[in-house]
């Protein structure tokens, strides 16, 4: 089932996860570094990517569920996606709340703020594998004609199945 939303013959979807996934997985890993530590130097920078993780995890959502519309109903994939987007949405909701307890002091998160984000970053990961179950299982967001030998997108060739012949 492809994508509905493409950029230059990709999926929008998978091209943006990188980032909330990135931003608000390393906040975590510095906060972690702080508190191991003791240094404060990597909190406000912690402050800053959590920030940015919620403002893209929020923009990826977007067209996650423009691809979650199309999926059939009655489908695993349907059911999957369902509990991928839902899961995703707690984990900005969590950040969130993370992101909201530090915004008084930036350089000194509290320790609630650091177990909302650890909190977070652990169902992120859930919902990773759930989002890699639909993609790499159920071949949601994968060209129908996908193979090892297809054209590339940026050719406007349609990615057609190889024969059985080809394959050998």
């Amino acid at each position: 089932m492809e994508s509905r939303v493409k950029l230059l013959g990709h999926p929008i979807h998978p091209m943006l996860i990188v980032f909330p996934l990135g931003l608000l997985g390393m906040a975590v890993i510095f906060d972690i570094i702080r508190l191991i530590f003791g240094t404060t130097q990597l909190a406000p920078a912690s402050y800053y990517m959590i920030a940015a993780g919620i403002i893209t995890g929020l923009l990826a959502a977007v067209f996650g569920l423009i691809d979650w519309l199309a999926i059939p109903s009655g489908t695993r994939a349907k059911s999957i996606g369902l509990w991928h987007g839902l899961g995703n949405v707690v984990v900005v909701v969590l950040f969130a709340v993370s992101w909201w307890l530090r915004r008084g002091d930036p350089a000194a998160p509290s320790t609630g703020a650091f177990v909302f984000g650890l909190i977070g970053l652990g169902l992120a990961l859930v919902t990773g594998w759930l989002g890699g179950e639909l993609v790499d299982r159920l071949g949601v967001g994968v060209d129908d004609g996908a193979n090892l030998d297809a054209p590339s997108s940026l050719s406007h060739a349609p990615a057609r199945s190889r024969t059985v012949a080809a394959q050998h």
